[in-house]
């Protein structure tokens, strides 16, 4: 098991960014439900791991962060999904 993807907010935030391109800090921190401060710090964890990519960017003159599945977060993210899977079967 990979022991970065045992939290229950980046798995999360894997699973949100999956089917996109590009998700901002804002719509992670809506759909994780968690706060700025404990989003930021799973969210560094998981840029130091090389399973996101981070952009800072103006738009229409606001800061605004946004991040991105890297193909290593996506590979880590299916990987553990299927051997989450493997021991749910082999409970069965």
């Amino acid at each position: 098991m990979d022991e970065v993807l045992l939290s229950k907010v980046r798995l999360g935030v894997l699973a949100e960014l999956l089917p996109s391109e590009w998700v901002a800090f804002s719509e992670l921190q809506r759909a994780t439900g968690a706060t700025n401060g404990n989003l930021g710090a799973h969210l560094a964890k998981l840029t130091q791991a090389g399973y996101v990519t981070e952009e800072k960017a103006f738009v229409d003159r606001r800061p605004q962060t946004r991040y991105r599945l890297t193909r290593a977060g996506r590979n880590a993210f299916l990987k553990h999904v299927a051997e989450l899977q493997a021991l749910v079967a082999a409970a069965k």
